[in-house]
């Protein structure tokens, strides 16, 4: 083939040369295109086997930030389906007035401190802003939340309350999961076997943790005014493991060593003590899983317990969620992750389990979790990339996912505290400046002025480019802390494109976030 086109004349060749690279790109679009009409072809045939069945089909719409909701949504649905109950799965955004009659099932999350996922938006904003008769609907709530934030299971209340005060019944009373507990989703399961009369359905569990290795830790921000954030690398041990740009990795966290043996010696109980777990079989293995007593008076009030008592009355410890920062081809999933403090200024249970008590080695229980609401445009339409802090790592993820496939209109807008200290991934961002994926960097660096410049200041001052990228097709995506950063960015995107053509961007799918 080399011969052959060294033989032709520089035009001919040339000619060639673009006529293969064209060749290129159609066999790519037309991948990506037979990869969507699969999708779309196995998501009508799910649909259908749903509808499948006896009566009138009961609805399950939900509204995810990260994906959980969704999951329990078509377990749900599966659940109606086995026994012979048809269901009609819905994304709560595309639910009309018109759907709320007959019986309903609403699987729905709450993020930071109250809100609604961000594809919940367009319901509470053309129908629940309404009053319809919903003298017709019977309905019940599963409302996802975390009991360590104020307003807990918030949107599950806030739409329980309106359903009912527009004339629909309950089924059964709002049932509220606290950080994906079990015997809360048992409960939704006992209900939902009144509903339908089947009660010999098989017990719910949340999929069960694969083991990776802790293959790679390093501070990314010595110096920093700030407290650390580390490059963490996790490698699978059982396998290869499959995810996209935008997923999420679930970490099972485990305590202190310190905490656990201090437990231990004011219980007078040997750490080998041997009991019957799912975990393992020893004590304080066991306990290392387990929700340990921090207040002096429930320490006392658990002396004398037996050890296999003490198991028993001891939940599991939640998981904790991150945005991964890699893609399968780099062998392994990659975090950024911040070591948070307690009140009590201990390390947090997921962020200090990764970055001061696991060692370099050692295996870690993780899960990868689809996320769609942040999976990259099907297309090659240009994206706008925003985040501050960790933020970073579910924004690097897309653009390694843009890198490989050649699509170069990305701006990155990335803030922290300073330049000299806390520039993330630094070289990796400046060499795909200097390579074109990315045709626009904007940064905030807050502390390196006398007045503090934040990502949404950068936005404002580009606030006609952003109108113009965004009449090119671009989406906007979003990744960091609910609270500050992305409250602030909402805003300023609120003035530059208008409200109503922001939201109407987060219909068309072209406004996406993943912020927590």
């Amino acid at each position: 083939m080399t011969d052959l086109l060294s033989s032709l004349p520089p035009g001919s060749r040339r000619l060639v040369l673009a006529a293969i690279v064209v060749g290129l790109y159609l066999l790519l679009c037309a991948g990506i295109a037979l990869k969507v009409a699969l999708r779309k072809a196995k998501a009508a045939r799910e649909e259908k086997a749903l509808a499948a069945g006896a009566g009138e089909p009961v609805l399950v719409a939900f509204a995810s930030q990260t994906g959980f909701a969704e999951e329990l949504a078509l377990a749900t649905a599966k659940a109606l389906q086995a026994a012979n109950v048809p269901a009609r799965l819905r994304e709560l955004a595309a639910v009309e007035p018109a759907d709320l009659t007959g019986r309903a099932l609403f699987i729905v999350s709450t993020t930071g401190e109250g809100d609604a996922p961000d594809n919940a938006r367009r319901f509470i904003r053309d129908v629940m802003a309404t009053e319809p008769d919903l003298s017709g609907l019977t309905y019940a709530v599963l409302a996802l939340g975390d009991s360590s934030y104020a307003h807990y299971c918030a949107f599950g209340h806030s739409l329980d309350a309106w359903l009912a005060r527009n004339g629909g019944s309950r089924l059964f009373d709002t049932v509220e999961v606290d950080d994906g507990e079990a015997a809360a989703l048992r409960h939704w399961q006992s209900q939902l076997s009144v509903l339908t009369g089947s009660t010999d359905a098989p017990d719910w569990s949340r999929p069960a943790y694969g083991r990776w290795k802790l293959a790679d830790r390093r501070l990314l921000n010595p110096g920093s005014a700030g407290e650390g954030a580390f490059h963490v690398r996790l490698e699978p041990l059982d396998g290869d493991v499959t995810w996209q740009a935008g997923d999420i990795v679930e970490i099972g966290p485990r305590n202190a060593p310190a905490d656990v043996a201090d437990l231990l010696a004011r219980l007078s109980l040997s750490a080998e003590t041997p009991v019957k777990a799912d975990e393992a079989q020893a004590l304080g293995e066991v306990l290392s899983w387990r929700r340990l007593p921090h207040e002096e008076a429930a320490i006392k009030a658990l002396a004398g317990t037996a050890p296999q008592a003490l198991i028993d009355a001891l939940p599991a410890l939640p998981h904790r969620e991150y945005s991964i920062a890699s893609l399968p081809t780099d062998g392994g999933v990659e975090l950024v992750v911040r070591l948070m403090r307690r009140a009590d200024g201990k390390p947090g249970l997921g962020s200090g389990w990764l970055v001061e008590h696991a060692s370099v080695g050692a295996e870690i229980a993780g899960r990868v979790r689809s996320n769609r609401s942040f999976h990259a445009p099907a297309d090659d339409r240009p994206m706008i990339l925003i985040g501050a802090g960790t933020g970073l790592a579910g924004l690097r993820s897309h653009l390694k996912a843009r890198a490989a496939l050649g699509r170069k209109q990305n701006w990155l807008v990335f803030g922290e505290r300073s330049a000299a200290h806390d520039y993330f991934h630094r070289d990796e961002i400046e060499a795909w400046l200097a390579s074109g994926v990315l045709a626009r960097l904007d940064l905030a660096f807050s502390r390196d002025q006398a007045d503090k410049v934040y990502v949404q200041h950068r936005l404002r001052a580009a606030a006609d480019e952003v109108r113009a990228w965004v009449a090119r097709g671009a989406a906007i995506y979003v990744c960091g802390s609910l609270e500050g950063m992305s409250r602030e960015v909402h805003a300023a995107l609120g003035e530059i494109l208008g409200v109503q053509a922001l939201e109407d961007l987060a219909d068309q799918g072209r406004y996406r976030r993943d912020v927590y």
